[in-house]
């Protein structure tokens, strides 16, 4: 028990953060100019769910998951964590998740789009994976090649994906939709914090508002 006790957050990450962040970087660096075709999927995604077509929504990031699963976790994170193969086929599960929604139509909230503070939640954190996140590694300093982006990087596409779920879903199946990107932020955070980026607070920070945006959205009266 006492030898549990003994270790820390750091020893169950097998890289560096130099290691970690380059691996970010390479990821940039081999799939230029792709991002510029994600960010504009994402911001058509955005707008297909304020325009109240939430299966064509729902639809549009399922293979940008699949891409990162592979592109990111299967060829690349898993060669520096076991675990990785295992979250890449969290991300392919959530991917058909979304498919088998949008065939479905399971959980589509069709209401028309009003400004209410599930929906503004949803509209922001999706915002701020699509337009914040890429910035942030070159306004303290990283190069553009360490810009997380929608549809390459992981954590941007977990946080756009569970804006895009506050606007276009509702009851338990926008829950089931949130599981797996909010595990991955938990996982990401939890390594982020490990590595000292101050990454982590935002992860958190936007795990936490997600929360009350699920939650409100669960118990606000239906019109």
């Amino acid at each position: 028990m006492n030898e549990w006790t003994s270790y820390q957050l750091q020893d169950f990450i097998p890289f560096t953060a130099e290691v970690y962040f380059r691996l970010l970087e390479r990821m940039g660096e081999t799939f230029w100019p792709l991002h510029l075709l994600t960010l504009g999927l994402g911001a058509a995604t955005l707008a297909l769910a304020l325009k109240n077509r939430p299966r064509t929504a729902c639809l549009l990031p399922a293979p940008l998951w699949a891409f990162v699963a592979v592109a990111f976790f299967l060829q690349r994170y898993a060669e520096l964590n076991w675990a990785g193969g295992y979250v890449g086929y969290a991300f392919i599960a959530q991917a058909v998740l979304l498919v088998v929604m949008a065939l479905t139509g399971w959980g589509m909230d069709n209401a028309p789009r009003a400004t209410n503070p599930p929906v503004a939640t949803g509209i922001t954190i999706t915002l701020f994976g699509l337009i914040i996140m890429p910035l942030m590694a070159p306004l303290s300093g990283g190069s553009w090649h360490q810009a997380e982006v929608f549809g390459i990087h992981a954590d941007p596409t977990a946080v756009t994906t569970l804006g895009l779920v506050l606007i276009i879903l509702r009851g338990f199946a926008l829950w089931i939709a949130a599981i797996i990107p909010a595990l991955w932020l938990v996982v990401s955070g939890l390594t982020l914090q490990a590595l000292d980026s101050t990454g982590s607070v935002v992860l958190f920070a936007v795990l936490a508002i997600t929360l009350v945006g699920l939650v409100w959205k669960s118990i606000k009266p239906k019109r």
